[in-house]
């Protein structure tokens, strides 16, 4: 029988340490054998937002049977998230066996909470709860975003045991609060409930992408202001080297704040009672910019204890071409420089961040409402053809 090739994203696993994840979810991915396809060529998770399940939901007949279905006991809102938790359902059914072999390092399947929740504490929480317990598996991870107010409820979630995928992470930091709040979690958990303590998991989605797309738009702004004074050539040329830098920059100091926090005698006591460091996931990886490298966001990002969660393009692109090595460096002096001259040219990066994550939230609440929307057109029609 011949051997399956060993390919470029299994090497990232076991050479590297990170684990590719797949930044998509439909239906007859999962139903035609695709998702086990991918798993088989080292795909190790699966993550999934609002965005992704409303082009899945419009895009896809495969839902209308089950939507029709569930139109007579169930509300368009309530039929919507019946379509999305059991694509989320039978996708952790599909990993399952990879969170077995990988003793629950990987095979985790992601959902976000309601987005519009995103600035009620007790409404993120009660929805993590309840989606927890409607997919009651270990390798379900809820995702709630990093705003001020899904730091109270991540880690709430993490005291009562859950596994939480924190999303829309943008800024270093927003990303300390975020793991300040996972080991004010654990900590308290180890209080409570001491057990539970081994069985908890949870990724810090770190988006990337976007933050170059944000700091380039601001950089061409000042281009055109410099333009106008021709005694300006050097904050040109400056403008220039900083572009497509900053992402792959603020990714690698969100790593070294990640090893300075989980590599401390303070984490080797919670080791002690089996604790798991929270992993960085590297998320938003596709390339924006065409004149970027299509792989800028994954071959520059390697390092150990990491996620990289991709599309399938990317994916394929990695496949075809990636590099599966060690990229990001221990150093931090690099960095430090870069943001200097950020902040020299009038780059604000806590305004950066704060941009990003409104827009962030913004987009996923329009496109959920967007389905919704959609959905309800379809009902209407439905019941006008069957009255």
């Amino acid at each position: 029988m011949k051997s399956k090739p060993y390919t470029t994203l299994q090497k990232l696993h076991n050479d590297c340490g990170q684990s590719p994840w797949l930044d998509n979810l439909r239906r007859d991915y999962i139903r035609k054998g695709h998702l086990e396809e991918l798993i088989d060529q080292g795909i190790r998770g699966v993550t999934s937002n609002p965005s992704i399940f409303a082009k899945a939901i419009e895009d896809h007949p495969d839902y209308d049977e089950q939507f029709m279905d569930l139109l007579p006991s169930h509300n368009v809102k309530e039929a919507t998230w019946e379509l999305i938790l059991t694509d989320i359902s039978e996708a952790v059914n599909t990993f399952a066996p990879l969170f077995i072999s990988s003793n629950g390092e990987d095979g985790f399947v992601s959902v976000e909470v309601d987005p519009s929740l995103a600035f009620d504490s007790y409404g993120t929480l009660k929805a993590a709860i309840e989606i927890h317990e409607r997919i009651n598996t270990r390798n379900l991870l809820v995702k709630i975003p990093a705003t001020e107010e899904g730091l109270v409820a991540i880690q709430s979630a993490i005291t009562l045991g859950l596994n939480i995928n924190v999303t829309l992470i943008f800024g270093i930091k927003r990303y300390a609060q975020v793991i300040d709040a996972y080991i004010s979690g654990i900590e308290e958990l180890i209080k409570r409930n001491p057990a539970r303590v081994p069985r908890v998991r949870s990724v810090a989605s770190f988006f990337v992408s976007r933050i170059d797309t944000e700091v380039d738009n601001r950089l061409d702004e000042l281009a055109k202001q410099a333009k106008k004074d021709t005694g300006n050539k050097g904050l040109l040329k400056e403008i220039e080297h900083l572009r497509g830098k900053v992402a792959i920059s603020q990714a690698s100091q969100a790593y070294h704040l990640f090893q300075d926090k989980f590599k401390c005698e303070k984490f080797y006591e919670l080791e002690k009672h089996g604790a798991k460091p929270q992993r960085p996931l590297w998320a938003s990886t596709s390339t924006k910019n065409p004149k970027y490298p299509d792989l800028l966001y994954v071959d520059n990002l390697i390092a150990e204890s990491t996620v990289n969660t991709m599309p399938d393009a990317t994916i394929d692109a990695f496949l075809d071409h990636g590099t599966p090595e060690t990229t990001i460096s221990n150093l931090t002096a690099y960095d430090d420089e870069l943001n200097a001259r950020l902040a020299d040219v009038g780059i604000n990066m806590d305004d950066v961040a704060t941009t990003l994550e409104s827009e962030g939230i913004e987009s996923f609440s329009q496109s959920f409402n967007e389905l919704i929307a959609t959905l309800e057109r379809k009902a209407i029609s439905i019941k006008r053809s069957t009255s």
